[in-house]
């Protein structure tokens, strides 16, 4: 295994066993053969590092026996190399090892936080699995927790609410507290008892949450972190059978790549997203996905392509019925089709028009984390178009809407702005707007 091994750091912290009694537990069912001590466990850990010979299978019964369930080679990261298979972790797999990151995180591990995005086969590989059928045939689970319809209800409901602090006040503040309620509240029902009908609903409803985490985690700028809660998400798209709820992971996985200025793969999970999903996904959603494959597009100087999605977007846009949406894209408000546009046609050189469709965005009503974004396009789109009157005023109302919020994402926008601005000098109150950002750019984010 490369790199620190979160799997068997978590599953020790949760049998709440030393890292020197482990190693003594190893070396008795060794018959004395071993001489592992706490620094040992430590290598295992912090490195990755594998113990020759059966100490791998005598850390998994020693686990085992503490945690009163069977861990396997796999789920302490020790399993031998393979070449990939291609197919799908076994759900039962997935629940047992899903939590651990989960409790890393939680426990602010920095070798889980700054993990590295996967990149080719291993970034691609979990959408492939999403797309290929069959969805898993029976998720009921045995377990201790009996699971039922109302513990759903509790999942929804605190989907809703944390995605409405992440609107109002930034990733950074939200994402302790939900990869808390994962480790504490979600971990003990996603193991619990359920039939297969209860367990769909579970999935879907964890899978919402987690979906969150992984947006409050790349709002934190956590990129490789983020993808793994996406990648997560994605699994419990899966086993829940709601092809719908798969595309939204997938919609937010073809944003991070765009984040990333991977077009080529942004364009390829949309299509992958529309494709699979096909009737499953809701008008909104497909438009979402239709203006982000613009940018894309735009991003690789495509106008065709470019202009063909925008087309595509607005025949999405008129079949949207906010009454018949799941949850989840709430976010697909007015404007923010105004908003993709604006920042596609600006790619492409046309300024006039994303003049127009940034003013157009900016005069709908959303939600404040959307507001500041969409204030931050008009900035942009002004300041390329030397309108500094513009500029000086809509960067002015966005860091009004922006003061609460924590975010690097958003710091990040600021940062970009404030040395797109710096060209022009103190011209037309510039300089004043420039030691606004200045200021806040200052405030310490965790």
């Amino acid at each position: 295994m490369n790199g620190p091994n979160s799997l068997l750091d978590a599953l020790i912290e949760e049998a709440g066993i030393k890292r020197a009694s482990l190693a003594a537990r190893v070396n008795a069912l060794s018959g004395g053969s071993t001489s592992y001590d706490h620094r040992s466990v430590g290598r295992w850990v912090a490195r990755g590092e594998r113990p020759r010979g059966r100490a791998p299978q005598l850390i998994c019964e020693t686990l085992s026996a503490a945690l009163g369930r069977s861990i396997g080679l796999g789920d302490i990261g020790m399993a031998p190399a393979h070449s990939g298979s291609g197919t799908t972790v076994p759900l039962a797999v997935f629940v047992e090892r899903a939590p651990s990151l989960w409790r890393s995180d939680h426990n602010e591990r920095d070798d889980v936080r700054e993990v590295a995005p996967a990149t080719g086969l291993d970034a691609i590989a979990p959408v492939w699995e999403w797309e290929s059928p069959l969805d898993d045939i029976d998720v009921s689970r045995d377990g201790q927790a009996v699971v039922g319809l109302d513990h759903v209800t509790q999942l929804r409901t605190a989907r809703g609410h944390y995605e409405e602090m992440y609107r109002r006040v930034g990733g950074l503040t939200v994402r302790p507290r939900i990869v808390s309620y994962l480790t504490m509240e979600v971990t003990p029902l996603l193991r619990g008892s359920y039939n297969h009908t209860t367990g769909q609903h579970l999935h879907r409803a964890v899978g919402g949450l987690v979906a969150v985490a992984g947006i409050c985690t790349y709002d934190s700028d956590y990129q490789g972190l983020a993808q793994r809660y996406f990648h997560q998400a994605l699994r419990l798209a899966k086993a829940s059978g709601d092809r719908g709820f798969g595309g939204y992971v997938v919609a937010l996985l073809v944003n991070q790549a765009l984040h990333r200025r991977d077009y080529r793969q942004a364009i390829s999970f949309a299509e992958a997203g529309l494709r699979t999903a096909g009737s499953h996904m809701s008008p909104a959603l497909s438009t979402d996905i239709y203006a982000m494959q613009a940018k894309a597009f735009a991003r690789v100087n495509d106008l065709r392509q470019a202009h063909a999605s925008m087309r595509q977007t607005e025949a999405a846009a008129e079949r949207i019925r906010r009454v018949d949406e799941p949850p989840e894209t709430s976010y697909v408000q007015p404007g923010l089709v105004e908003t993709q546009f604006a920042e596609a046609l600006s790619s492409l050189g046309d300024l006039t028009a994303a003049r127009r469709f940034a003013d157009e965005a900016v005069a709908a009503s959303t939600h404040p984390r959307g507001r500041v974004n969409r204030l931050a396009t008009v900035t942009k789109i002004a300041i390329q178009s030397g309108r500094i009157d513009q500029a000086v005023d809509s960067a002015s109302a966005m860091l009004d809407q922006a003061n609460g919020m924590e975010s690097r994402r958003l710091f990040e926008r600021f940062r970009q702005l404030r040395k797109n601005m710096s060209a022009y000098g103190n011209a037309a109150g510039l300089g004043d707007i420039v030691a606004r950002i200045d200021d806040v750019l200052a405030i310490p984010l965790e």
